[in-house]
């Protein structure tokens, strides 16, 4: 995608006066020939399609992972953060948007897995209007976790990724190869301390790969308000393909 329509993308990341709340954001349902391959995973997730989709057009597509406060089996839950919350509350971006919810297990486990990830991606890949040079994956905590687990599992899969106040395996840098990075982390961060986030991209780095950090100065946990709230990580990701 050239700067130019970059631009004209991400200038319609605003609220606007009309526009109704979770306009093109639905709740859709993996279908038990995916589901019965998942563990983790709830059958509902949220489907964010932009007003202006047209029938056969190929859409970037942006997968968001929750944090580990939104898991469960009500599937509103994720809309307490990131793209699904500027969704909700009026906002356009210039993706199809896909989130996903983490279930519960026995003792109040649950964790994303990468397989029922994969599951979800090949029913959105068979069913909706999705470029496959343009898939980006991003999200926070539990979900940056995610983020870098299920890129280093699969680096070819995206065109970029966005790993918000995680962590991941160092040992498994070398697999990123160069696949664009893009972390963010608060220096305050109680939760998950920002060296995790700091050791990942050093050794992405150190094995010749592509990674960045921006850190928040004086910000804890919820680094992602500002993250998502950034125009110039939307581009970062739309300049990058496949």
């Amino acid at each position: 995608m050239n700067r130019f329509l970059i631009s004209v993308c991400v200038a319609c990341m605003v609220a606007s006066p009309g526009f109704a709340q979770d306009s093109g954001m639905k709740i859709q349902t993996l279908p038990e020939k995916y589901a019965s391959k998942t563990s983790h995973l709830n059958r509902d997730f949220l489907l964010y399609t932009p007003e202006e989709s047209e029938v056969g057009k190929p859409w970037p597509l942006l997968i968001f992972l929750h944090g580990r406060g939104e898991r469960g089996s009500d599937i509103n839950r994720v809309k307490k953060h990131g793209p699904p919350k500027q969704i909700a509350r009026g906002e356009t971006l210039p993706f199809l948007m896909v989130a996903p919810q983490c279930l519960v297990g026995e003792h109040g486990k649950g964790w994303w897995k990468t397989n029922d990830l994969e599951q979800l991606l090949a029913f959105i890949k068979a069913t909706a209007p999705v470029d496959p040079k343009r898939m980006y994956l991003t999200g926070l905590s539990m979900g940056g976790f995610g983020t870098w687990s299920w890129a280093a599992e699969h680096p070819n899969t995206f065109a970029a990724v966005a790993p918000v106040c995680g962590g991941g395996n160092p040992a498994k840098a070398a697999r990123y190869g160069t696949l664009p990075i893009w972390a963010f982390h608060g220096d305050k961060d109680q939760v998950v301390p920002l060296q995790m986030s700091k050791r990942m991209v050093d050794a992405v780095r150190a094995a010749g790969g592509n990674a960045k950090l921006t850190v928040y100065r004086g910000v804890g946990h919820d680094s992602w308000t500002k993250t998502y709230a950034n125009p110039e990580l939307y581009t970062f990701l739309l300049s990058h393909t496949k």
